[in-house]
């Protein structure tokens, strides 16, 4: 009853994008060692940016590092799921299935996703880890402005400069030598609450019938 009570609490502030207030969020040692993931491969960085369809312009930023374990910067973002560990706007755990619910959340009738990725060492990639654990948690609409702080203090991407503009901070991302993009789109309606609250709904009756199983044997 606490779980349902805490996520029917977290549904209930999602709002527009990049929506929620700067607050204290911490996830317990034992959530975030089991939820770590690293999709193997090369370490990367990826910048995911929220376009408007209309006038082109930023709604939100979010980073994602690939080094020893997968993370989700997530900048005064209002995506939540159940599944997912989180402290202080970073995201832990996020496999292929959560980074499509991520993506479906963001992209919408109104909004697309450009993702720009590029590769780098695993001590580039370490660093920035560390870099967005301390960078939170983030307060309303500066979602690009402490990525491009994190990344402006980081060999390599010094040209990234610090500025307030998602879509600023993603044209210069893309000038990064070696950086691969690609842009994610769909035609849900524009309040993804109910898309949210169907995941959330969705993977905590899978969670309950895992525990159900592992019980009675």
């Amino acid at each position: 009853m606490n779980a349902l009570r805490r996520i029917a609490g977290a549904l209930a502030v999602v709002s527009a994008l990049g929506g929620c207030v700067a607050q204290e969020v911490w996830a317990p040692d034992t959530a975030v060692s089991a939820a770590s993931y690293s999709p193997g491969g090369p370490t990367t960085v990826t910048l995911m940016t929220m376009i408007s369809n209309t006038n082109g312009t930023g709604g939100h930023s979010a980073l994602m590092i690939d080094g020893a374990e997968r993370v989700l910067f997530d900048p005064a973002g209002s995506w939540f799921h159940p599944m997912i560990p989180e402290r202080n706007d970073v995201l832990y755990g996020m496999r292929e299935p959560f980074l499509g619910f991520y993506n479906d959340y963001h992209a919408r009738e109104t909004f697309h996703i450009v993702v720009q990725a590029v590769d780098v060492t695993p001590e580039v990639a370490a660093s920035l880890i560390a870099a967005v654990e301390r960078a939170g948690p983030v307060p309303p609409a500066r979602c690009a402005f402490s990525i491009s702080r994190v990344l402006a203090a980081t060999p390599g991407f010094e040209a990234i400069g610090t500025n307030l503009f998602p879509a600023r901070m993603m044209q210069r991302f893309a000038r990064l030598p070696g950086v691969r993009e690609s842009r994610i789109y769909d035609d849900d309606a524009d309040d993804n609450l109910e898309l949210l609250q169907a995941q959330a709904r969705a993977e905590l009756g899978r969670q309950r019938a895992a525990e159900q199983v592992a019980a009675t044997n």
